[in-house]
């Protein structure tokens, strides 16, 4: 699998799993964290003296934030499993064929990987899964779990497994059922919070930490892994303990930068950068972040088929293609069919540019990105570790890219109490390299708005929204989106993300619309109204996710 040996985080956490000790492993994205318990839980199952069988159910359950993420982890236990036919990997997530799942669980599923919201509705209603012998829980990427609202759906699960009793008492095992007592419990996240110390506390018996920095707590290489009732058991005193939050882990070789851009100049920065990126290196791989699933479709469209010459000599049908790179899409709006698509050809191609919500934020491994911008804010600062993590992955190097308003300048403090530092992008150095008009020596302006580039390629993009009634469509719905997640910001970072210190005009300009921002609300107010009357009209469904955000 290209490990020539132990990352950190893996060497310090199979010993721990092996040993049956549960654990909480806070590690940086990206250093192994996967194998660090895959390994030793197909190390134990394929040392059984009697081999396990399908019909001996589940054994161990991996619970997961996404969909991406559940597939990523089944990849990678394939692998594992290559050598070991008779242990069984299987996954169950939403959006895929309930009765398909049922009937795979059936038959037996020795590793099962986990969406939680569908494997409670398995434990509920499934009443073919068989989990008696299971001996292993992990919760992969915790602290998304719970921020994506799982927390009800966690401890309902916990419960179920915690009194499992399915009347299958008196059937022969081929394998020693495990008691409650031999049940092993895994928390792992590259970001800690209370939600997370909460499920710890109660998911988690006498834990040993691993990753864990603060100073209350004993490195790792200090930490006993025997219960014996030895003097020098005051060496294990603080394993117990829930850590206090603290500075987060970003790999040492990820250089970040954020770029200070006015609103009204947003996009024509992006699609500049871009293209800089992409002259340079054409052969390399970037993660494109955004706020809202309208917002990834109206960029999508957009770079897919906006043409541009900075000669105004050019002929329209000559104009080549502003960026020439191939371009995905990722959010969970898009079917899973669709979904699974991008997903696949983005870690397999060798160069593409990839635009996502923070559905691609957690835990994925897209091999070789070499960039990650996030062109909307990521908010709490964990988001921003977690974005930054798919570059830069286990010792490569890796570049991110934050983009602010002036007005937003004060988040890079509230990153800095976390222990991120960001330095500053040379946009004037990469504006000043595009020619205007085919002329090197037109006057550059110091302001980024006035700069000759931006307003030539500004002009361009609005023209080519006007003309283009779908994109039009698709600006006017990811403004509206934009502003509602805009004002979502939650806490002490509502005074930093001011919606009151929002210009309309500049945020409508941002998404290249001629129009004014009312005209646009309510363009997309009375479509909303007409969609509504026609759904409640053919007796439809109006439930609709909240502000499409992910």
């Amino acid at each position: 699998m290209g490990f020539e040996g132990p990352t950190l985080v893996q060497a310090q956490a199979i010993p721990v799993v092996l040993s049956g000790r549960h654990a909480l492993v806070n590690a940086a994205t990206g250093t192994g964290k996967t194998i660090a318990y895959l390994a030793p839980i197909v190390h134990h199952l394929q040392g059984y003296d009697k081999r396990i069988e399908r019909s001996d159910g589940t054994f161990a359950l991996v619970l997961v934030p996404t969909r991406e993420l559940c597939l990523q982890v089944h990849e990678i236990l394939q692998k594992l499993l290559h050598r070991f036919h008779w242990i069984v990997p299987g996954y169950i997530m939403g959006g895929e064929s309930r009765s398909k799942e049922k009937a795979r669980l059936r038959k037996g599923i020795s590793i099962l990987i986990a969406t939680p919201g569908r494997l409670l509705d398995h434990l509920k209603n499934t009443s073919s899964f068989l989990y008696t012998n299971l001996r292993w829980i992990i919760f992969d990427e915790a602290d998304r779990i719970l921020e994506l609202g799982f927390g009800k759906e966690i401890q309902e699960i916990l419960d179920l497994l915690g009194s499992t009793k399915t009347g299958l008492g008196d059937q022969e095992n081929t394998v020693p059922r495990p008691s409650k007592s031999q049940r092993q419990n895994l928390l792992l996240s590259a970001t800690l919070n209370e939600k997370v110390n909460h499920l710890a506390k109660i998911s988690l018996e006498d834990p040993v930490m691993i990753g864990i920095d603060d100073e209350i707590m004993l490195p790792t290489s200090k930490i006993r892994f025997d219960h014996s009732d030895s003097d020098e058991d005051n060496e294990d005193k603080h394993s117990n303990k829930i850590p206090a939050v603290g500075a987060y882990k970003v790999p040492v070789q990820l250089i970040q930068r954020y770029l200070k851009v006015p609103c009204g100049s947003r996009l024509a920065v992006l699609l500049s950068v871009l293209k800089n990126l992409f002259e340079r290196d054409p052969s390399q791989k970037v993660v494109l972040f955004f706020s809202t699933c309208d917002a990834v479709d109206f960029h999508y469209s957009l770079l897919s088929e906006f043409h541009f010459s900075s000669s105004p000599q050019t002929e329209e049908g000559n104009r080549p293609k502003f960026l020439g790179c191939k371009t995905l899409r990722l959010h969970g709006n898009m079917e899973q069919e669709d979904r699974t698509n991008s997903f696949q050809a983005f870690k397999t191609d060798k160069s593409a540019l990839l635009l996502s919500t923070d559905v691609s934020a957690r835990g994925l491994d897209f091999p070789k990105v070499r960039c990650i911008i996030q062109y909307d804010s990521p908010g709490e600062a964990t988001e921003y570790v977690h974005r930054v993590g798919r570059t830069a992955r286990l010792g490569e190097r890796g570049e991110s890219l934050l983009f602010l308003q002036p007005a937003e300048i004060d988040y890079l403090q509230d990153l800095e109490k976390h222990g991120v530092s960001l330095t500053e992008y040379p946009l004037s150095k990469v504006l000043d390299s595009f020619p205007i008009s085919g002329n090197k020596n037109v006057k550059k302006s110091v302001f980024i708005d006035l700069h000759p580039w931006i307003l030539c390629l500004q002009k361009a993009l609005e023209s080519f929204i006007a003309s283009k009634p779908k994109i039009n469509e698709l600006a006017k719905r990811a403004f509206c989106s934009w502003v509602r997640a805009y004002t979502a910001h939650r806490g002490d970072l509502k005074r930093i993300f001011m919606v009151k210190k929002l210009h309309l005009g500049h945020v409508a300009k941002s998404f290249a619309l001629k129009q004014q921002p009312s005209l646009v609300g309510k363009s997309f107010q009375n479509q909303t109204k007409k969609r509504k009357r026609f759904e409640k009209k053919n007796g439809m469904s109006n439930k609709r996710r909240v502000a499409r955000v992910t």
